[in-house]
């Protein structure tokens, strides 16, 4: 029978709460926090109608908040192909070459596949898969989603031939002696394909939801701060209206849809308790795997390249999108990677602030990778909240000394630093292009180790951040990116009961052990939801 009230007794509870640090117990009415004390003081108030949870000793701490997650793309990457473990040439055409063989008369995306991690420093071709993909539209993804490979079928279907030209903030990679297309699209020319792929039914956006969450409860992900394309929106409605959500959604939608949202009168937190309209979400640049990510300086690998900024960079359109939604009140969060994207963006929010209305507007930079010296003290004096993927480090890092050089990467993935200029800093995944769970997150930003095991000290270990502000960032500072920090991200009454316990205590275990701890139980909105 269910039971209202739940006491969760004899655990080591890290409340993220600066009042009280440390905690024994923890009772819950319906959805929310009651009380937060010693064993002995929640046993007082319990009565018989109260469901009793012994801990025996575990790590509690507030329900994780991911600052950057795909939802329905990565559930609907866990129904398609995989190649993100390709570690060859070979083992990427056999992984397509089964899968085909087994999806036929189908369209083949996602893919997650990383060149970086195969024998070949180039790029692959469509050559390599038209053999046995003749009439199977192939469309798969690199593992940053800011390029993909189509096969020749694909590319007749979107009209790509070697007359083609280049959109604005994109690139058809073509073979230099021929000039045909090679099958690889750059950020906006893959447009050009999503433009002729089916949209999903709505029955596959709702399994898509429904797979994602089931796999952040796994993890103790109960708040995701959600990329949501023009398409995805609705479906999330529906989970919200058929109670499907187990994640709190701060939905991040697309800037050229901000004329719409302004006319409705949406503002930053439009919504409900679970599903809210937070943010409007916008490109500068691409990637640095995928050489589009825009720097100041060229490339180490390629000295007539930095980077590709986006069309609405350099058009005025970011800059009057900006300027409208900061003054109607609906936050920006901003994707810039390379040091000049981040810098040109930060010129714009500094033109907001001199020119707009005061308000607690909350500016965003997702990612943030690659920083200029004197742009960690503009972010702080601009209230830039950072949002911050940490395993990016770990998979990139042993390749990315090679693209961009030593000097850069001082001031790459720089948590350490961000902290003490005072910028807020958010963490999240970027799940699908990395795994959604939060250990292996904190795990890459205690130890800045890379996945070749180049670096044993890790990679610029300077910049090495504590358990305490990892578990921040995870937590309190995610809340507040959302502004949802009277709510969530601490375990404090009057607050929603959105919790998790570990399997081990993380305070007690090396940083290294740290990636192999599990969500031991997550409660979301007063509910267990998931047990080992």
């Amino acid at each position: 029978m269910y039971k209202y009230k739940k006491a969760f007794i004899n655990g080591d509870i890290y409340t993220v709460n600066q009042k009280q640090p440390r905690a024994e117990a923890v009772l819950t009415v319906m959805n929310k926090i009651l009380f937060v004390g010693s064993n002995e003081e929640v046993k007082k108030i319990i009565d018989n109608d109260t469901e009793v949870h012994d801990l025996n000793g575990k790590l509690m701490l507030p329900g994780f908040t991911d600052g950057h997650v795909h939802t329905i793309m990565g559930g609907q990457f866990l129904q398609s192909l995989d190649l993100s473990n390709a570690k060859s040439t070979d083992e990427f055409k056999e992984l397509l070459r089964n899968y085909i063989s087994k999806n036929k008369n189908k369209w083949i995306t996602e893919g997650n596949w990383n060149h970086q991690n195969w024998e070949i420093t180039g790029l692959p071709r469509k050559e390599w898969i038209d053999e046995f993909s003749r009439d199977t539209p192939v469309f798969v993804s690199r593992m940053d989603y800011h390029m993909a490979l189509a096969n020749s079928k694909t590319l007749e279907l979107a009209g790509i031939t070697k007359d083609t030209q280049d959109p604005p903030g994109g690139e058809i990679v073509r073979d230099p002696e021929s000039g045909e297309p090679t099958g690889i699209l750059k950020d906006k020319a893959m447009d050009y394909v999503f433009n002729v792929i089916p949209t999903p039914t709505e029955k596959e956006f709702e399994t898509a939801i429904d797979i994602a969450m089931n796999h952040a409860k796994k993890y103790g992900v109960t708040s995701i701060h959600d990329i949501t394309y023009k398409n995805h929106f609705r479906a999330l409605q529906n989970a919200s209206k058929n109670n499907k959500l187990t994640a709190r959604i701060y939905s991040r939608l697309p800037i050229d849809l901000c004329e719409d949202m302004i006319n409705c009168g949406f503002t930053h937190s439009f919504g409900n308790d679970k599903l809210k309209i937070g943010s409007m979400k916008i490109f500068a640049d691409g990637s640095l795997g995928s050489s589009t990510a825009w720097f100041f300086d060229p490339y180490s690998d390629n000295a007539g390249s930095c980077g590709l900024p986006m069309e609405n960079m350099t058009d005025g359109r970011f800059e009057k999108w900006a300027l409208e939604c900061d003054k109607n009140k609906l936050q920006l969060s901003v994707h810039a990677i390379g040091d000049r994207a981040i810098s040109e963006v930060l010129n714009v929010f500094a033109k907001i602030v001199r020119v707009n209305p005061p308000w607690d507007r909350r500016f965003r930079i997702e990612h943030a990778q690659h920083m200029a010296k004197n742009d960690f003290d503009r972010c702080r004096k601009l209230g830039v909240i950072v949002s911050a993927q940490p395993y990016h480090l770990y998979d990139d890092g042993g390749w990315a000394v090679d693209k961009i050089g030593i000097d850069r990467m001082r001031r790459t993935y720089a948590f350490k630093s961000f902290i003490d200029a005072g910028v807020t800093m958010t963490f999240g995944s970027d799940w699908s292009v990395a795994p959604l769970n939060p250990m292996t997150g904190i795990y890459a930003a205690l130890t800045r180790k890379t996945i070749d095991c180049k670096y044993p000290d890790g990679l610029i270990p300077e910049e090495k951040i504590t358990l305490e502000e990892a578990i921040k960032c995870y937590t309190i500072n995610g809340a507040y990116a959302a502004f949802e920090e009277n709510n969530l991200g601490s375990i404090e009454a009057g607050k929603y009961a959105d919790l998790v316990v570990l399997t081990e205590n993380i305070f007690d275990i090396s940083p290294e052990q740290i990636k192999d701890v599990q969500a031991h139980m997550t409660i979301f909105d007063g509910e267990i939801i998931y047990t080992i």
